[in-house]
C-alpha cells in the first residue's frame, strides 16, 4: 500500500497528463470545451477519477462524457508511459459538480441580500410600539419616589379572603 503523499503526487501527475494528452493528441469532434479539475486516486494506486467540467448545454457534457470513455485507452497509455508506475491506474471519469454547487449557492446568498435588503427597508419605516427608550435612568429615579405599601399592611388574596 502507498503512502498518501505519493498518491497525491501520481494523482496531480496523472490530471496534467491526461489534460494535455486531451489538448494535442485527442482529436474527438465531440470533445467540447473541457476543463481537468482534479485527480483522485486510490491508496493502493489502482484506480484514478478525473474530474472535469464542461462549457455548455447538457448535450455537449453527454458528447464530452462519450467522447472521453472512448479515448480511456489512449489517455491510460499515455499515463502509463509518462508516470513509468508499475501497475498503470485504471481510469474513471466524473463530472466536477463543484461549478454548478457554487452557482447554487450564489443564488442562495443573492436570495439572502435580497430578504436582509427587504428586512432594512421594513425597518426604516417602523416605529416604537411603546415610548423610544422604556428603561428608567438613573437620574429619573429620584423624581419619582414612589412610596411602598407598609408592612404590617393586609393583602387582598384572590377569591374575596385577606391573609
Amino acid at each position: 500500500m502507498a503512502d498518501a503523499a505519493r498518491a497525491r503526487k501520481l494523482a496531480v501527475r496523472i490530471r496534467e497528463i491526461v489534460a494535455e494528452t486531451l489538448r494535442t493528441q485527442v482529436k474527438d469532434p465531440r470533445l467540447g470545451m473541457i476543463t481537468v479539475t482534479d485527480a483522485k486516486v486510490t491508496a493502493d494506486l489502482h484506480d484514478a477519477t478525473v474530474y472535469y467540467t464542461v462549457y455548455g448545454d447538457e448535450t455537449e457534457r453527454a458528447a464530452t462524457a462519450a467522447a472521453l470513455e472512448s479515448a480511456r485507452g489512449v489517455l491510460r497509455s499515455a499515463v502509463g508511459r509518462q508516470t513509468g508506475v508499475r501497475f498503470t491506474p485504471t481510469l474513471a471519469f466524473s463530472l466536477d459538480e463543484v461549478p454548478n454547487t457554487a452557482k447554487h449557492i450564489d443564488d442562495l446568498l443573492a436570495e439572502a441580500r435580497a430578504a436582509d435588503a427587504e428586512v432594512q427597508r421594513k425597518a426604516a419605516s417602523a416605529s416604537y410600539a411603546g415610548e423610544p427608550d422604556p428603561y428608567r435612568h438613573e437620574d429619573e429615579d429620584a423624581d419619582e419616589e414612589t412610596p411602598a405599601a407598609p408592612a404590617d399592611a393586609p393583602i387582598d388574596v384572590p377569591g374575596g379572603g385577606r391573609a
